[in-house]
């Protein structure tokens, strides 16, 4: 086990093997459907698909932090196991207070964590926690394998649309996308992730336009480095996997025959994006001590 040891919240969709293998720890945000909450990635009942049920059921489904215990928690059982630093990563802390309950929890850690704030959601997060593991597993510092995440995390583009800003809007996390509100019904938004926030992109017609051009804000993201490529979506899986198919081909040499993960977002990004969402991630892989 390295001596540095990343933390990280369900938002960040990290696969289960990726984070075994890498010795991510997962501290999971809660779903809370009706009056009954559950953890995300956890429990079966939030499952993404019980949200998208539920959200289509007209059900109350609201999310909250982990509380700063849960981290701390987390925190004592990786020093406990050997642990002598701790890098934690997590989502945006202009969309989620979950950073503020991580610098709470590391006041009171047994070893030094440096908390990252990495301004993305989703897997723009996920990637960030990995790129912090991989370098923490080369024999990075705390400070490099943290200097890794927020890196790769201001370098990451990450883009979706959605059938409908009423999700976002019922969760407040729609930022100034809500210019968008009125004309919701006409339009398919496509969002951007920027400076930690939801913002408006651009406005297409049709599903089949914003699926096309998320393809081209991909492969304009990419640019001319590695990447790395999540697909997500909310019950939307045939215009994932055609998006996907589609990229691999066009990114096939940033790719360096890196297959794109095409999976369903988390449960508790689900509740705020809603049924029929397709977002795609593009992280890029950065060399240790890059200069911008």
């Amino acid at each position: 086990m390295s001596p540095v040891v990343v933390v990280t919240d369900s938002t960040a969709g990290v696969r289960a093997e990726t984070a075994e293998a890498l010795g991510i720890v997962v501290v999971p945000l809660q779903v809370v459907i009706g009056a009954t909450s559950y953890a995300d990635g956890v429990d079966p009942e939030a499952s993404p698909e019980s949200v998208a049920q539920a959200l289509r059921d007209y059900l109350p489904v609201s999310t909250s932090r982990p509380s700063p215990q849960v981290l701390l928690d987390a925190y004592e059982q990786a020093a406990a196991g050997g642990a002598t630093e701790i890098v934690s990563v997590h989502v945006s802390s202009e969309v989620s207070a979950t950073h503020e309950s991580a610098l709470l929890a590391a006041k009171r850690s047994p070893v030094p964590v440096r908390v990252v704030d990495t301004g993305q959601i989703g897997a723009g997060t996920g990637w960030a926690a990995v790129a912090a593991a991989r370098a923490a597993a080369d024999g990075a510092s705390g400070f490099e394998a943290a200097d890794a995440a927020q890196r790769r995390a201001d370098h990451t583009t990450a883009l979706f649309s959605v059938d409908t800003l009423e999700y976002l809007r019922r969760g407040g996390r729609i930022g100034s996308a809500a210019a968008l509100l009125g004309s919701a019904l006409a339009v398919k938004p496509i969002l951007e992730v920027t400076g930690g926030r939801v913002a408006p992109r651009e406005k297409v017609r049709t599903q089949g336009r914003a699926i096309a051009r998320l393809e081209e804000l991909a492969v304009l993201g990419a640019a001319a480095y590695d990447v790395e490529v999540t697909v997500c979506h909310l019950a939307n899986e045939s215009a994932a996997t055609g998006l996907a198919g589609r990229l691999a081909e066009r990114l096939a040499d940033n790719l360096g025959g890196r297959e794109i993960e095409v999976c369903e977002v988390a449960a508790v990004l689900g509740a705020h994006v809603g049924p029929g969402v397709v977002g795609v991630v593009v992280a890029p892989l950065l060399p240790p001590h890059h200069e911008d």
